[in-house]
């Protein structure tokens, strides 16, 4: 036999026979029930919450290592008496060298699939802020035998913690809100260091929705008397999913629903208690769904959105986009945007400036609206919104002009239609000159041009002008966004006089009242008089 043969199987018989004498006098250097009490004390005294577990077991082999089973962490009581963390396995390796001389030094720790709750308050607390709040020294008890055997050592500095498979669910209490809940599956994270500085990185997916979080160069700064949840944090997340729109209807509700995909890289900051994030994100194919009764088939409809991207920044339960730009059929959006998810989501778009949006995508193709136009939108002002309930709760003020183009919404037609309809019939029986055409087609214009002010889902304007080659309408009164109920003057002006008209209702049902004396020039007022009888009558009233 060869001599390295030799030579192999005795390096091979040595390490088998130091491990079977490892087993052996192992537990006669390990005092497994007061490595048990020191763990939870140490634990206990650092977190400042009850740490418990059910077991502890010695395993030898691969390395010396102690495992815990049943470990629970429990919540701030102010939080609710469920545990904080939960863990079926976690793993504490134990130094061999040391162990051998008679010290006991922990090594990694290893947690396989730890289950951890956050909970922020409705005030917007969090239940990791009050982690290690203590500023009292208290050093950790050290455990030995009873019977001479050597102390564990002490302090205790931790070279590398690994969490392998954990699930973060993120809880969002409103005030009389259903919490919002969101959940990091596939926690792989590694943290690495110790003293003032921990370094970790590691991956994780978002949900609902899948989407794929890395961290990497990610540090956190401890030490001094100063809780976990006040030290500062450091790193940087690549954000990259295909689809957002579980994630959004739990975070704005089912309707509109959001969708497309996201991909974008953070910055972190600000402390673990308080964390901030800036950097760059992009919403490639956005599109936003919802079914209109007033549609005809099909009644879902789809806006998509090319790309929208936006300097994206989180502070204080705030999400800001300085800018957000959008592109859509040519047109472009700009804004200030500003959404708080403290007590559900409020949106603000502060400096809103819309460049040749083509109206039809969004008035006709999307909404359906009955007193849709199309043509390029010029638009300036602000707007703000609870998501809850956007339509009832939109707010800002905003001057606008739409370009050549078509009223194509019938009710707009139909109302349009109706007032001249009402002028003419007036004028033909006091024979006065006011030309009928049927508003069964598009009209055509020039211009839409106006201020308007918007509160609570009820836009108000003063001069808003229609302008056409036959005419100019200009409009002043209220109208409900979501209620369709309108308060409107209107002044139709054409090449033979004006029609003046006051529309109430709504628009599924309006009421239109012209004024006689808008179309009532150089007429006796008897036959005046006659002529409003005679078409009370053909209306049959």
């Amino acid at each position: 036999m060869p001599r390295w043969v030799k030579w192999l199987l005795g390096v091979v018989v040595a390490l088998v026979a130091l491990a079977i004498i490892a087993a052996a006098v192992l537990p006669y250097f390990v005092d497994t029930p007061r490595i048990q009490a020191y763990i939870a004390t140490t634990a206990t005294q650092t977190l400042r919450r009850p740490v418990k577990f059910s077991s502890v077991w010695l395993r030898v082999l691969p390395l010396p290592a102690v495992e815990l089973h049943g470990l629970e962490v429990a919540d701030d009581p102010s939080f609710g008496a469920g545990p904080f963390l939960r863990l079926d396995t976690g793993r504490v390796r134990l130094k061999l060298m040391p162990l051998l001389t008679g010290r006991v030094e922990l090594g990694d720790i290893v947690l396989k699939k730890p289950v951890i709750t956050i909970i922020q308050a409705a005030d917007g607390r969090l239940n990791i802020s009050t982690l290690g709040t203590t500023t009292e020294p208290r050093p950790p008890s050290k455990p030995g035998r009873t019977t001479g055997a050597p102390a564990v050592a002490a302090p205790v500095a931790v070279t590398r913690v690994m969490v392998n498979d954990g699930l973060v669910t993120y809880v969002a209490r409103g005030k009389g809100d259903v919490p919002a809940q969101y959940r990091l599956s596939g926690v792989d994270i590694t943290l690495t260091g110790g003293g003032t500085q921990i370094t970790f990185k590691g991956d994780a997916r978002l949900q609902p929705g899948d989407v794929g979080l890395t961290v990497r160069d990610g540090i956190v700064a401890v030490g001094g008397a100063r809780p976990l949840s006040e030290a500062s944090l450091r790193g940087k997340v690549a954000i990259d999913g295909k689809d957002v729109a579980p994630l959004a209807a739990v975070a704005m509700g089912p309707t509109p629903a959001l969708g497309g995909g996201v991909k974008g890289t953070l910055m972190l900051g600000g402390t673990v208690g308080v964390p901030t994030a800036a950097g760059e994100v992009t919403l490639s194919a956005l599109t936003v769904t919802q079914s209109n009764p007033r549609c005809p088939e099909p009644k879902r409809r789809t806006l998509t959105i090319p790309s929208v991207k936006l300097n994206a920044g989180w502070q204080e339960q705030r999400l800001i986009g300085k800018p957000l730009t959008a592109t859509l059929g040519g047109g472009t959006i700009t804004t200030q945007l500003t959404a708080s998810l403290d007590r559900g989501v409020r949106v603000e778009l502060a400096d809103l400036g819309i460049k040749a949006l083509p109206l039809e995508k969004v008035l006709v193709d999307y909404l359906c609206q009955g007193y849709a136009v199309t043509g390029p939108l010029d638009l300036t002002g602000g707007l703000s919104f609870e998501a809850r309930d956007m339509w009832n709760t939109l707010s800002g003020p905003g001057q606008l002009r739409v370009g050549k183009g078509k009223v194509v919404g019938a009710q707009a037609l139909a109302l349009i239609g109706g007032v001249v309809r009402v002028g003419g019939a007036i004028s033909s029986v006091l024979a006065a000159d006011v030309p009928t055409q049927a508003f069964d087609s598009p009209l055509e214009f020039e211009s839409i041009t106006g201020t308007y002010t918007l509160a609570n889902g009820v836009a108000t304007t003063r001069d808003l002008l229609y302008t056409s080659r036959a005419m100019k309408v200009a409009i002043a009164g209220d109208y409900g966004l979501a209620t369709g109920r309108m308060d409107l003057d209107m002044v139709v002006t054409h090449s033979r006089g004006e029609l003046k008209a006051k529309v109430t209702g709504t628009t599924a049902s309006p009421s239109i009242r012209v004024s006689p004396s808008s179309v009532l020039r150089d007429v006796d007022p008897k036959k005046t008089e006659k002529g409003i009888k005679d078409l009370l009558k053909r209306f049959g009233r």
